[in-house]
């Protein structure tokens, strides 16, 4: 098998494409020159010393992302699931103890503090007792939520394993406004939405409203498992040596990828085609048959459709090599890699009606 740009190719040589790019990881493209190239070179000098050394890649990927964002410290995971574990453990620490908010429809990993703050009865129900104190609201409904209890407030500012549900900015706005009132922590789950999916390099950066701290993932590294808790300068000395731990984080190979996958998204002329190709997705999608819904932010988006979705994914992939999933049984879903372009996305579309119509 073999990838390049929005294009999979199987072992018979069949060329797909694909709108899904490894569930919102590959950012950059699959195998993009610059990656490939930072982890081949980073591969033969040095590929691992533990989380006891600094090495360089590391320090410049926390040094770049710190100035790029919230200003405050980095702390590297290997997964959007431990960065929000990590995220937890700073707010209980920050606050001494408290209770967390998250929204009902919300998806933020599957080890247990994540899996506790995911409040979806399939996932959790397997595994329970959970750890306490997380009360799920809508987010309407959070900020009027937020008390002098709330150690923190953990959102997606779009939701995307529920099927890309962006949170509206005057919520977020009113939740912000809530948590400084009290002292709570706004925390941003961006592990999905970050890193150039809708359009801004952070989802935030287009909403108007700051977290304390955010959760990045997938796309960081270009195809390679990093993840990373960013905090505001507020943050920044919660944790203090042997708080949290993780022996393969901000590894030198995966820091060199998450640096080459940034020269790649971190460019407004990249960032401005992801806005204008989704809303060429969106205006798309609702002219094709069957298509009840559509809504997403850049090239993050989602269909409710007239039909069963998993069986759409199923066609789609058999009939026309075209790679999307489905995030419930009326929904697909879309998370192209960035780099596709207008002739890809029209393509899309013309597979997308064919097993539609």
């Amino acid at each position: 098998m073999s990838g390049s740009g929005c294009l999979l190719r199987d072992v018979h040589g069949a060329e797909y494409l694909d709108l899904l790019a490894g569930v919102a990881v590959c950012n950059a493209g699959h195998c993009h020159p610059r990656v490939v190239s930072a982890v081949q070179d980073q591969a033969a000098r040095l590929m691992h010393v533990s989380n006891l050394f600094y090495t360089e890649p590391m320090v410049r990927l926390a040094e770049r992302l710190s100035a790029r964002s919230l200003g405050g410290r980095v702390f590297f995971s290997n997964s959007g699931a431990e960065a929000n574990e990590a995220a937890i453990k700073l707010a209980r620490k920050a606050r001494r103890g408290g209770d967390f908010l998250v929204a009902h429809g919300a998806f933020h990993g599957r080890t247990y503090g994540a899996l506790s703050a995911t409040p979806q009865e399939s996932k959790q129900a397997p595994f329970a007792p959970l750890v306490p104190g997380f009360t799920a609201v809508v987010p309407e409904a959070m900020a009027d939520a937020i008390g002098p209890r709330t150690a923190g407030v953990l959102l997606e500012p779009v939701q995307g394993e529920s099927g890309v549900h962006p949170i509206h900015a005057e919520v977020l706005r009113a939740v912000r406004a809530a948590c400084d009132e009290h002292g709570a922590l706004l925390i941003f789950d961006e592990v999905q939405c970050g890193m150039g999916r809708t359009g801004t390099l952070w989802a935030y950066e287009a909403l108007g409203v700051r977290p304390d701290a955010m959760t990045l993932a997938k796309g960081l590294g270009g195809g390679m498992p990093i993840g990373a808790l960013v905090t505001d300068p507020g943050c920044a000395d919660v944790f203090e040596p042997g708080d949290h731990g993780s022996t393969f984080a901000g590894g030198p190979v995966v820091s060199a990828a998450a640096h080459a996958a940034l020269d790649v998204l971190d460019d407004e002329t990249l960032l401005a085609s992801v806005r204008a190709l989704g809303e060429r997705m969106v205006e798309g999608l609702r002219e094709l048959p069957r298509v009840k819904t559509v809504r997403g932010r850049g090239l993050m988006v989602a269909a409710d459709v007239d039909a069963d979705a998993p069986a759409l994914v199923r066609r789609a992939l058999d009939e026309q090599r075209l790679i999307i999933n489905a995030t419930g049984p009326g929904t697909l879903r879309f998370v192209p890699p960035l780099v596709i372009s207008e002739a890809e996305v029209d393509e899309a579309l013309r597979r997308l009606a064919a097993i539609l119509g």
